[in-house]
């Protein structure tokens, strides 16, 4: 295997057939069944693909239809996605948790012939969807369950489409990629509208074999590109998992193990010991909070070592040891630092951050606990990597690190981050006017405000479209801020505003944890509505946004919050599945609280 192949493939298609060819009858995708993991071979996956690609085909489907594919992450999911291109379809991922509206508006909007769904759960808010729809011929279910009588869909299962000569198959696929070439439309994967109605992303081949090239250079480079195993738990229908969890994995010729879920998450990354993983900023913050608690029960030393070993952290000493601070390293090296490495399964070479903006402290935390932690930058339209963060670089957690090999970045005079090369995608799907908003002359305009730092690293400061304008006409990141709120142990979740406001406010989510240990320590019977009521639960959260007013401006202080009524969550619509709030969303359902919080 080779760099090269990034750049000579001329498909995912074929990238994906010619690993298989090299790496045979070596395990490939693992999934848990029975309470035990199970592999599938780089050939008997190839395999599927292939006998799939040949049912899709035979159901009428042709180059350019468009495919949805809903289903959790598992080897039918990668199966699948392959399968579809593999047939010279393009693939629509959509989210697990749409509702019957998200899927009518996702299918009618890519005008998808047909659609792949694993369970019969996930199906019940989709198949209402299908019969709203006048383009969907053909629901495939992975695993059997019952289909409504009604409308002229029709229903296959997934045996049935694989049932076909792998030989011939294989034969008649290779033929068929011959002619897609990178330029060509590989999948259509809609945003995850943190600001409105989702759009088709249209990303195609080129861009996301541009992302892999990126960052398996990266890994090559900076760590060693060895037999590499990837846990994947994110969701596959967004564009850094499918790009960072499935392809560059494909690429590396490495191991793929689906996680059992985000419950299960903390077990499986010790059973499972991968060597790179891509997570998102909101569990670094769960993960942070739950090792700081467990090591503060192990005692005064424990304590004491965290202590020191965040203040190395802060001076730089970590990647940057002076002569004083080796003999405390060392002693971290022995003590606390491999048991933080070893809830990781103790060969991570990097956890790579994406999808959102990381808190420095955070970064800086895990630094201080021996992890390499890489934060990379894009978005979906980038598909999705613009930047990453590598130690070749220098690493730092204020910047995203330099621009990947073959993009192009530049910063506008308005502080806006301009990108530009293969990764751009082709455009909106049927949005000719977003489309024309943000590609000018090549340029994907990303809406993001940072600048270059004195190393040619990005530092992104905030999201254009989210920074808060005062009435005075000061601009205030909310992300800093909410950033800043969350790291205090009483705040769980926090959104901030106070555009064209002569003052910044808040909406908190108390932490649960700590919260049953106040109402504990208070004597109060612990009911989350009721503590919100009491003065002095209100004070305790006071003086921790107290704590963070202390170190911002006077026009970045938060002067007035309130409670949430429950927790920003995926389930309620305030959350992207990528775990970033909704602002949109937030803002309408507690508009009233929040224009009160003026008035007072």
């Amino acid at each position: 295997m080779q760099l090269s192949d990034f750049d000579a493939s001329a498909n995912l298609v074929q990238l994906f057939l010619s690993r298989a060819d090299e790496r045979g009858d070596k395990p490939f995708l693992w999934t848990k069944r029975e309470g035990a993991w199970t592999p599938l071979s780089w050939a008997d996956a190839a395999a599927q693909v292939c006998r799939l690609a040949e049912g899709l085909r035979g159901l009428g489907l042709n180059r350019g239809d468009r495919v949805a594919l809903v289903g959790e992450n598992r080897p039918e999911w990668c199966i699948a996605d392959l399968a579809i291109m593999a047939a010279g379809c393009v693939t629509v991922p959509a989210y697990t948790t749409n509702t019957e509206r998200d899927h009518v508006h996702v299918l009618e909007n890519a005008g998808a012939r047909a659609v792949i769904v694993s369970t019969e759960k996930l199906a019940r808010p989709l198949l209402p969807a299908v019969l709203q729809t006048d383009a969907v011929a053909h629901v495939i279910a992975i695993e059997p369950f019952a289909f409504p009588q009604a409308g002229a869909v029709e229903y296959h299962a997934w045996p049935a489409l694989l049932a076909g000569d792998a030989t011939a198959a294989r034969a008649a696929v290779e033929a068929r990629i011959a002619g897609i070439g990178r330029d060509d439309l590989a999948c259509i994967i809609y945003t995850s509208g943190t600001g409105g109605a989702p759009r088709g992303v249209m990303q195609h081949h080129g861009a996301i074999l541009r992302n892999v090239d990126g960052a398996a250079r990266l890994i090559a480079e900076d760590f060693g590109w060895d037999e590499e195993v990837f846990l994947s738990f994110l969701p596959l229908s967004h564009a850094y998992e499918h790009t960072g969890g499935q392809f560059l994995p494909i690429g590396l010729g490495a191991q793929i193990w689906y996680a059992e879920g985000l419950d299960k998450l903390a077990s499986n990354i010790e059973e499972v010991r991968p060597t790179v993983m891509v997570v998102v900023p909101r569990l670094f913050e769960v993960l942070r909070t739950r090792i700081i608690k467990q090591v503060e029960k192990q005692g005064r030393l424990a304590r004491w070592l965290m202590d020191r070993a965040m203040g190395l952290a802060a001076s730089g000493a970590t990647t940057r040891p002076r002569l004083r601070d080796r003999p405390v390293g060392m002693l971290l090296d022995h003590t606390l630092r491999p048991k933080i490495r070893g809830r990781f399964g103790g060969r991570m070479k990097a956890l790579v951050s994406g999808g959102a903006p990381l808190n420095p402290e955070i970064g800086s935390f895990f630094s201080a606990m021996g992890m390499i932690l890489l934060q990379g930058y894009g978005q979906t339209e980038s598909a999705p990597i613009i930047s990453c963060s590598r130690p070749a670089a220098g690493l730092d957690p204020g910047t995203v690190g330099p621009p990947m090999a073959g993009v192009e970045v530049r910063i506008a005079e308005d502080g806006e981050i301009l990108c530009r090369g293969e990764l751009v995608m082709k455009g909106y799907w049927r949005n000719e006017a977003e489309t024309a908003r943000v590609l000018v002359d090549g340029w994907l305009h990303t809406g993001d405000i940072g600048h270059f730092d004195e190393r040619g690293r990005i530092v992104i400061t905030d999201r254009k479209k989210d920074m808060i304008v005062n009435d005075k006409g000061d601009n205030v990141s909310p992300q800093k801020l909410e950033g800043m709120l969350t790291l205090q142990p009483e705040i769980g979740q926090a959104m901030v505003v106070g555009d064209k406001r002569p003052y910044v406010v808040g909406l908190i989510v108390p932490d649960a944890e700590w919260a049953l240990g106040w109402a504990r320590a208070e004597g109060e019977k612990f009911d989350l509505h009721e503590l919100q009521g009491l003065p002095a639960f209100r004070s305790a959260i006071r003086a921790a946004v107290d704590r963070v007013n202390a170190d911002l401006s006077v026009i970045e202080k938060v002067r007035q919050f309130a409670f949430a009524d429950e927790p920003f969550a995926i389930e309620n619509g305030e959350m992207t599945p990528s775990l970033k709030i909704r602002r949109h969303k937030i803002r309408e359902r507690y508009a009233d609280r929040l224009d009160a919080l003026y008035k007072g």
